[in-house]
Order: structure tokens, then sequence, then C-alpha cells
């Protein structure tokens, strides 16, 4: 990029997940080695532990009780974490600049009516007529705006209706690609100059029967106690314990951050994103030519939080991409950020960005967030972190976050 002072830097952050509410909430919780544990529920949902989001007041950030009570729970955690990221970079009540503020957020579908999927269910098991009597079930008891409610952009329209943010909005669906498009779109469109404020970011409602019955269903579900960290799991089966966050970044040029006085966290140097057939050894090979589009010096330090969710075997495919580095002169130092959150899908990939960004501003790292390989203790002063993120399905991405110039 020829235009420095078009450079895409993180100016806000509003995070809220198990481990707490805010930045120097989250700071404070993985930069010390004694206070590292995760938060995880393993009896509301078992076999399957969660990591549970921490009581939240919605009413500070979305004040009108009317506009709550019509948002699903995923929602209202992301437009929690949306007025949080708006706060922290001084723009909220600010019009002039929410009004140039874009959004660019990831989403998944909207939360089912379990109480009514059960009563289907049940009455298919007890034999009853299936075609007919699922028909008329499905016309009675069905709520009319049940399908509204689920639509994804609906995270967009309620950020924009309680925050006031009322510049252009994209949705981005996909799981764990989502997140990656929705902040590669917002970077590409600060760096071409087609937009100087954009907010970025998604959420996850870990606590939801339908979601874990899917999750199961497609078998990428860790299950059982005790819990065991990402790296751990595959002696046990593998998979990802899901955990309830919402992460938004207000993301902004440097020259606009200068012109009205703020301090970035950090500069996004790049963000990558890619598709495979997931044959074995794709996945390795997707962030191998990742890898190589990034300016990364040989025989360094190379701090990486890495978004493996424990599901096999894309995990041992990124512990394969993590021993290609060692060989290739770069010393990765690895944190499984889904080991201490959770895996959060759509948002995952927008977590691993807000805590490189909170470490950065920090200029320290993070302690090993388990005992396991490839995770080992290390004193480093980072000017640049690697992000990664394999999708549960399909999808590779990273991004390199750095020290704003």
């Amino acid at each position: 990029m020829s235009d420095a002072s078009r450079r895409a830097c993180i100016t806000g952050i509003g995070l809220v997940s198990s481990l707490g509410e805010g930045t120097e909430a989250h700071w404070e919780r993985l930069s010390n080695p004694l206070t590292v544990n995760p938060e995880i529920d393993e009896r509301r949902f078992s076999p399957y532990p969660v990591h549970p989001l921490v009581p939240v007041s919605f009413a500070q950030q979305i004040p009108r009780t009317t506009d709550q009570r019509q948002m699903e729970r995923w929602q209202r955690i992301g437009t929690y974490a949306a007025g949080l990221a708006l706060a922290d970079a001084g723009i909220t009540g600010d019009q002039e600049l929410l009004d140039r503020t874009d959004l660019s957020v990831a989403a998944g579908n909207g939360e089912r009516d379990i109480a009514f999927d059960q009563q289907v269910l049940a009455k298919i098991d007890h034999g009853a007529e299936i075609d007919a009597g699922l028909n008329q079930q499905l016309m009675t008891g069905l709520r009319p705006t049940l399908y509204l409610g689920q639509l994804s952009n609906l995270l967009a329209a309620n950020i924009s209706i309680v925050h006031g943010v009322t510049g252009a909005s994209r949705t981005f669906k996909g799981e764990e690609m989502a997140g990656i498009s929705a902040l590669e779109n917002a970077t590409g469109r600060i760096e071409n100059g087609e937009a100087d404020l954009v907010l970025v970011g998604g959420a996850f409602n870990a606590e939801r029967e339908d979601m874990l019955l899917a999750c199961e269903l497609e078998g990428s579900l860790y299950r059982g106690a005790p819990f065991m960290p990402v790296w751990k799991r595959r002696e046990h089966g593998g998979g990802a314990v899901l955990g309830s966050i919402g992460v938004f970044l207000l993301v902004e040029s440097a020259v606009h951050a200068r012109s009205r006085g703020r301090n970035p966290y950090a500069q996004i140097d790049a963000v990558r994103s890619d598709r495979t057939r997931r044959r074995p050894g794709d996945a390795t090979a997707a962030m191998a030519r990742l890898f190589g589009v990034f300016a990364i010096q040989s025989d360094s330090s190379l701090p990486v939080l890495s978004g493996a969710s424990g599901i096999e075997p894309v995990t041992s495919e990124e512990r394969a991409f993590i021993t290609q580095l060692r060989t290739s002169g770069v010393r990765p130092i690895v944190r499984a950020f889904g080991s201490v959150v959770g895996h959060t899908r759509e948002a995952h990939f927008l977590v691993g960005v807000a805590l490189a960004a909170i470490a950065i501003s920090k200029r320290t790292f993070y302690p090993p967030f388990c005992d396991a390989s490839p995770e080992d203790r290390a004193d480093v002063r980072p000017d640049h972190i690697l992000v990664t993120t394999l999708g549960s399905w399909r999808g590779e991405g990273a991004g390199v976050i750095a020290r704003a110039e």
C-alpha cells in the first residue's frame, strides 16, 4: 500500500465474553498466569461444556426495553459490544461521525423457537401423522414474526437504530469465514479511500440448545468432562467448546484518527483468506500460502494468536503449519485463544484480532493459555502478531496486527 495515511487502525474495541467486559478486564485475566483459567459451565448442557457469557446489564448500552425485547440474545450481545466499541473510540453521541461510520458485520442465523421445535418432535415421536399434522402445527404454532426475527442483517439494523450508526452496511455470512471477510472488506475500503470509519464485529450465543444440536449433528463438539484446552482434545476425540461472545472493532484510517487526536491500539497490516476442498493437507498448504504473502522476517520470534477450534483433523493441520514455521526459521510463540474464551464461529477471527490489538498496545504478549505443545513460555514485546482462523468446515484466514506507526 503506497499511502501510509490510509492504513487501517483499530481505535476502539468492544469485547464481552465469559472472562468479563471491556479491554482491561480481558487483559487482567489473560496477562496474568494465575488468572488465565477459562470460565466453563459443564452441567447446564451436559455432556457439552460451554463458556457462558459474564452477567451483563444490557440496559447500559440498549436503554429502551422495547428495543431489547424484539432482539434475540445474540443480537443483544452484539449490539452491546458495538456500543462498547463506539464508547472506547470516543464517538458515542457524535452524530456527525456516526453518520459517516459504516457497518461490517459477521452474523449467523437467528435463534429458533426451541419450545415449538420440541412440540413438533414430540408429536412425531408419538407416531402422529407427519404430513397433515406437521402442516397444521406449522400453520398455527409459528409466530408470524419468527422468520423476520431470524434475519442475519438484523444485528446491523439494531446497531444502527440503537447507536445511530447510519453509514453503509454490509452483513457477511459463512461461519468463521464471515468474520474474516468482514474485516478484509472493511480494511480494503479504508485503504482505498472509500471509508474513514468502519464498525466491524460479530456476536455468538453459545448457550442455545438449537446451536449445540446443529454442531453435534455435524460432529464438531467436544463432549464430556473434564474440560480440555484446544491442543489436548485430540486424544479425547477432538471437538470445539463453544463460547458466548460479542466483539466489535472501530477500524479507522490513520489520517482520520490523527485528525481527531486518537491513539490507535494497533494497525491492521494485512488480512487474507482462502478456501480449499479440505483434502488431507489442504488446510496446512493454504495457511502456508497465506503466510507467504506477509512480510515476516525469518530468524525472528512471531507471536501467534491461533483460532484453532479443537475440531479434527483441521486442528492437527494447523499444528502442522506451526511446525513448518519452525523449520523455516521463524519461532512461533503460540496461544490458542479458543482455550480461554471458547470457539465463537462468526466472531472468532475478530476476537483474535481484538486480543492481538490489546497485546500490541500493552507491548506484552500473553502467557501460555495451556500447558501443552505448541504453547511455551517466552517474553516478547510484540511489534506484530499473526492471527489465524481455520473454519470448522471450510475457510482459512490469517491477519497481521502491528504496532501503529
